[in-house]
Formats: C-alpha cells, sequence, structure tokens
C-alpha cells in the first residue's frame, strides 16, 4: 500500500502523476489522504471508546461517533482500492479494502476505524520510508542556488541560474554556493566541495582551477567564467545519476513483482477456507489484515535506498542498484596504473645537491630558473618550493628550449635547468652523470642544474603512488578479494616498480587498450567476478570489459561517468573496500528483512486463523513489522561516517627542514590530486 498527502501535492510530491511507485516493489494507486481528516476520524473513533466509558447507556451516541470516524478513514481506502479494480489491477489494497467493509458491515464501526488508522499509519511509513532515505540523498544533490551573480560589461545583475549560459561570468561570495561548473578568472577561495567529492577538507582553489556547481565558496569573492551550467554540469549529472539508479530494481524485486499479481488471490482463497470452516468474521478478517505484506514489500528498497545514501555521501555514484549486489561477490581487482594508484603528477622524489650546495639552495636555484615555465617539472620544483617555504628570485633573460630545458639569470648568475645533454650543448663539460643512483627507466625523470658553467646538483622527479594505495589494498584483500593485479600501458620496469611500493604481486606493462580487455576477459573466463578500476580517459574498453567498472576521479569527467557503472567522485582508493563491506552489508539486511517480512506474514495468518489475534491487534502487528523492517534498512545510512581523506601536513617553517620525499606528508597540488613522497631532504649537503 501506499499513500499520497495532501502536502505532498502542494510540494510537488515526486510520484505525482506517476500511477506506479518505485519503491514499493509493486504497482498500485496512490491513497489521497489528508491529515487534518486523519486526524479528526481518528478523534471521533476515541471519542466513541471514552464515551461508552463515562456514559454506559449512550450506546447510539458512541456508534454514530465510531461510525463517522471509520467513514473518515476508511472511504480513502476502499476508494484506492475500486480505483486499482477499474484499472484491472488486483494489489493488497483490496485485502484492506475488505477488511474494513466487513467490520463496518457487520456494526463493528470501532474496530473499522482502528483497523483503517493503523493501515493509513502503515501506509504513511511506507511511502514516508522512501520519499525520507530520497530526501536524504536530495540534500546531498539539491544545493544549486536559484540566483547566479551575473557580470556583464563589469555591472552585476542577478538572474535565475537557468538563464546562464557557457561564457558567462559570475561572481561567488563568500557563504554562497557555486551556480555553475566553470573555472576561476580573478580571486581566490576557499571550496567545500564534500557533495561533489565527498572529501569533508576544504580545498583552496586560485585564478584557473575549475570549480563545481553546488559547492560552497567559504571565502574570498571570486569570479568565475562558466563552462558548464544546469543539467550539464557536474551536479546535474550527479543528480540524474542518483535519481536513475533509485527506479532501478535488483534481481530480487523483480522476482517478488512477478509473484505478487497471484498473492492477493491466494489470501483471499485462504479468507475463504477460514470462514468456511468457522464461519467467524473477524478471523477472516485478521487474515486479510495480516496478509498485506508491507514489511516484505520495504524489505529491499529500504536496504537499497540507504545504501545509496551512504555511498552518495562518500561521493560515490552507482547507476543501476543491481551493481549494490553484484559488488558484494567480486572477489578480483584489475587497476590501471597512471592516475588510479598513482596521482599522474609528476612529483619530486629525490634532491641531490653536488660541490657543497645545500638542498635548499639546489631547490631554490632550479625553481626560479623554472619560474615561468609551464612544463611539468616546473610546477612540481614550484610545488615543493612552496610547501618547504623556499623563496624563489626573480628570473631575468628567460629562455625555454622545448623538450629540453631553460635558461636564466638569478642573482647575477647564469643557470641551466634541464636534460644532461642540453647542460653538455650550453658548455658544462663535467662528468655529472657518474654522481646519478636512479634508474631513469624505472619511471624516474631527470633534470640537472648548473649555475656558471658548473653543476650544483640534479633532481629525480617521477609518478608519486597514492599515499592510500597501499592501505585500500590490504583491506581488499582482509574483505575476501583473492587476486589483485596491476595492468598498465606503462614500461614494465616502471610498472613493477610501483606494484612493489603499494604490495600489488601481480603486474603486467606494456599493454595497449586491447590487451587490458584480453586480460579482463581471461580473468573472468577462469571464475573471478571482476572488478575494473580505472580513471575513465583511456580505460573505457576495460571498464566495459569488467562485470563491474569503477571509474575514479569522476567529478567533471563526462568519460569517467558514462563509461563506468559505478564512479568514484574523488580518488581516494578507501572508497573501494568500503564499497565491498557496504554491498555485502546491504545484501545481509535484505536478507534479514525477507525473512522478518515473511514471518510476519506466516505467523499473522496462523495466529488470525486460530483466533489468537482480533483485527485491532493484527493492525498493530502491520505497523510494527514495518517499523522494524525500516529501523534495520537504515543502520545502512551511518556506513562509512569513519572514512575521512588523509590529512595533509601544515607546511615546514622556513629553517627547520624541508618537507619533500618520504616525509610522510600528503601534498595537496592544485589540481587536486595527493602526492606523496619517498625520501628526506634535509639542508645538509648529499651526494648520490
Amino acid at each position: 500500500m501506499n499513500v499520497t498527502t495532501h502536502a505532498d501535492h502542494q510540494h510537488g510530491h515526486p510520484h505525482e502523476g506517476d500511477e506506479s511507485c518505485a519503491s514499493c516493489g509493486h504497482e498500485h494507486s496512490h491513497t489521497p489522504i489528508r491529515f487534518w481528516q486523519t486526524a479528526l476520524g481518528l478523534l471521533l473513533v476515541l471519542n466513541s471508546f471514552l464515551v461508552e466509558w463515562i456514559m454506559e447507556h449512550a450506546v447510539a451516541v458512541a456508534d454514530v461517533s465510531a461510525m463517522i470516524g471509520a467513514l473518515l478513514l476508511g472511504v480513502p481506502i476502499i476508494l484506492t482500492a475500486i480505483k486499482d479494480l477499474r484499472r484491472g489491477i488486483l494489489s493488497t489494497n483490496e485485502l484492506v479494502g475488505l477488511a474494513i467493509l466487513a467490520s463496518f458491515g457487520s456494526g463493528h464501526y470501532q474496530e473499522a476505524g482502528v483497523v483503517a488508522f493503523f493501515m493509513l499509519v502503515g501506509e504513511i511509513i511506507e511511502t514516508r520510508t522512501a520519499e525520507g532515505a530520497r530526501a536524504s540523498i536530495e540534500s546531498l544533490i539539491k544545493l544549486t542556488p536559484t540566483k547566479a551573480r551575473r557580470l556583464r560589461g563589469g555591472v552585476e545583475e542577478e538572474v535565475a541560474v537557468k538563464e546562464l549560459s557557457v561564457g558567462d561570468l559570475i561572481r561567488v561570495r563568500p557563504g554562497d554556493n557555486v551556480a555553475a561548473d566553470g573555472v576561476i578568472t580573478a580571486g581566490q577561495g576557499t571550496f567545500n566541495q564534500a557533495n561533489i567529492t565527498g572529501e569533508s577538507l576544504p580545498v583552496d582553489k586560485k585564478p584557473g582551477d575549475d570549480v563545481f556547481a553546488g559547492t560552497i565558496n567559504l571565502n574570498g569573492v571570486l569570479e568565475i567564467k562558466v563552462s558548464r551550467a544546469g543539467h550539464d554540469s557536474t551536479l546535474g549529472k550527479v543528480r540524474d545519476l542518483i535519481l536513475a539508479a533509485e527506479k532501478t530494481k535488483l534481481p530480487i524485486m523483480r522476482i517478488v513483482d512477478q509473484y505478487m499479481v497471484f498473492y492477493t488471490p491466494l489470501v483471499l482463497v485462504i479468507g475463504a477456507l477460514v470462514w468456511a470452516f468457522t464461519q467467524d468474521l473477524s478471523r477472516v478478517i485478521a487474515v486479510f489484515i495480516v496478509a498485506c505484506p508491507c514489511a516484505f514489500i520495504l524489505a529491499t528498497p529500504t536496504a537499497m535506498v540507504a545504501a545509496l545514501s551512504a555511498a552518495a555521501r562518500l561521493g560515490i555514484l552507482i547507476k543501476n542498484v543491481g551493481d549494490i549486489e553484484l559488488a558484494a561477490k567480486i572477489n578480483a581487482f584489475v587497476f590501471d596504473k597512471t592516475g588510479t594508484l598513482t596521482t599522474g603528477k609528476l612529483a619530486v622524489s629525490r634532491l641531490s645537491p653536488l660541490h657543497e650546495t645545500a638542498p635548499a639552495e639546489l631547490l631554490r636555484i632550479a625553481a626560479s630558473a623554472e619560474k615561468y615555465s609551464n612544463h611539468p617539472t616546473a610546477k612540481a620544483l614550484a610545488q615543493l618550493a612552496a610547501e618547504a617555504g623556499v623563496p624563489l628570485a626573480e628570473p631575468k633573460n628567460f629562455t625555454e628550449t622545448a623538450g629540453l630545458g631553460v635558461k636564466a639569470h638569478i642573482d647575477g648568475t647564469v643557470v641551466l635547468v634541464g636534460r644532461a645533454q642540453w647542460l653538455k650543448d650550453n658548455g658544462v663539460t663535467e662528468d655529472f652523470f657518474k654522481s646519478v643512483d636512479l634508474n631513469e627507466t624505472e619511471g624516474f625523470s631527470l633534470i640537472f642544474v648548473a649555475r656558471n658553467g658548473q653543476c650544483i646538483g640534479w633532481v629525480g622527479l617521477q609518478d608519486q603512488t597514492r599515499a592510500e594505495a597501499r592501505e585500500a589494498l590490504v583491506e581488499l584483500k582482509l574483505n575476501g578479494v583473492r587476486r589483485i593485479a596491476m595492468v598498465s600501458g606503462d614500461r614494465t620496469p616502471v610498472a613493477k616498480r610501483v606494484a612493489a611500493e603499494i604490495g600489488c604481486e601481480e603486474v603486467v606493462g606494456d599493454c595497449l587498450p586491447q590487451n587490458k580487455v584480453e586480460f579482463v576477459r581471461a580473468m573472468k573466463a577462469k571464475g573471478y567476478r571482476v572488478a575494473v578500476v580505472g580513471d575513465g580517459v583511456n580505460d573505457a574498453p576495460a571498464l566495459a570489459a569488467g562485470d563491474l567498472g569503477i571509474a575514479m576521479g569522476a567529478a567533471g569527467s563526462e568519460v569517467a561517468i558514462h563509461s563506468a557503472t559505478i564512479a568514484l567522485m574523488n580518488n581516494d582508493l578507501r572508497r573501494l573496500p568500503f564499497l565491498v563491506k557496504l554491498s555485502r552489508q546491504t545484501r545481509s539486511v535484505i536478507n534479514q528483512n525477507f525473512l522478518l517480512g515473511i514471518l510476519f506474514v506466516i505467523g499473522g495468518l496462523t495466529l488470525a486463523a486460530m483466533k489468537y489475534i482480533n483485527p485491532i491487534t493484527a493492525a498493530v502487528m502491520h505497523v510494527a513489522g514495518s517499523l522494524i523492517v525500516v529501523f534495520n534498512s537504515f543502520r545502512l545510512v551511518r556506513h562509512g561516517e569513519d572514512l575521512e581523506p588523509y590529512q595533509p601536513a601544515a607546511p615546514a617553517e622556513p629553517g627547520e627542514h624541508i618537507h619533500g620525499p618520504g616525509c610522510g606528508h600528503d601534498h595537496h597540488h592544485e589540481d587536486g590530486h595527493e602526492h606523496s613522497h619517498e625520501q628526506p631532504i634535509g639542508f645538509k649537503p648529499k651526494t648520490a
């Protein structure tokens, strides 16, 4: 059964005009209930009991009061049952309608009123449960403001968000929600983007950085150029995905739907048999009431929506609720390397000064010379210098030779930063390469720094593994995942180095996209249920080949959202073991709910047929069963509350030491990725 209240229609009930309710697992009409009508009906029924108790001879008055109350409470249910029959649908509404009519027709007005009231309470619980869960999800995604401050010719005007188009310039003040996806053109601010990425930590943004609709600007006044608006924004896609997931069904729900059409006729036959053997109308009424399988029907959708809500809170988007059940069966994971197990961005992993040069001085000279370069190497040096508090000098006569290096004047000296051959071509004659103890074939990128014709050191950079990767893989194994493999298009030595760092025993390098697909298919052929995890950019074929495709970093990524069945809005790999645990807990809760629902129906039918319970007790049992199922399901909503992103450490004070490779800190780069480093950099000279 289901209910649509008067208030719902006033506020745009999401099911309005839809004759089926996906949340309940079966098709039926909505019962139009007004709260004042329900409250007045209950008062009149209670009044009849009070009149009987106070005035023993006023039976007629009590009956009239109970009759009017029963009509107010029962007529909406009976009208709904008639509407179902006219549409050719036989649902549980008819069972309740028959029970109320039988009680009313036999003169038991109080019984009819109480039964109708409790059945309405059950309806409200059923519908409010699904809609309350929906509201908890909607609260995550209905964050786009209705108004925006658009700038035209430097003049600020307030317009409706739906009027924004790509290329518009909008102003966002402190405390405002961002109205559309865009790029910051002026100003700096700190953003809470938990609703998009699932990260609770605010993120600093500056000109050139992307921002997402629905995120909150905590401070600073910014000007943003709109890149996507309305349904095209990341938030719009997130909303559409979540609402689409709600409309899908688990396999068990489809099975329930198939057999519900036979259920009501079966109960009617049972009721007829009880009447034939006992001639007791009260027993038949009780049978009809306890046979309403609301607890059974609520078993799956309440658990499913609670799981969707818990996942959405952490930035896990599930396109089809069937994937919640499938994730519980996954026993093998296949990971891409670049951008998935690694950050996909270069970071400094070694500073090796020569000729008594201090590490901090080497970093200052190199980062200053590279200050105006857009090369990833320059960005990595600038990031480390900023985190370490090393002040940069202003480069003069800056020139850059693409792919080789840069040349600039720093503090009156000529500085060269680039490949070894670049230094030799510019007159550096010493054999500085012998000091290198890193192997470039393992994924290290080396640049050398020379000052006034003398090499003063070298810098090693590499694509860093994610700080939480090892922990996530260990948790997956603890959760019963039997096989974990890393399949990469990168060189095999690089792939093996990364695999060793994160504790992945199976690794394959030099893979083309079709090789990844073949690897996944071969694993599935051996009986594994395989989840493929990639960044969604170049892994679409492999993601589609797995039983489950999980795309990371889907915030703002069209490809990631469309190429996978599950999308992680941020890059925290610890979401993966959480997803496996959540899916297994969801399956367990659904099984518990089904068992409870079946016990309530079978037990209730037995008790009613044997006259151990009367119709009023049966109605109370009906509500109690629904409540137990609801509360059991909503234990899932709190899952993952302990899962927080890694906390970035505060940068070092100048003069202490430079936090670099191996310091155990997670450096947040401007692109939002987390970088970890391997080896310490101190102020003492370090020779390779």
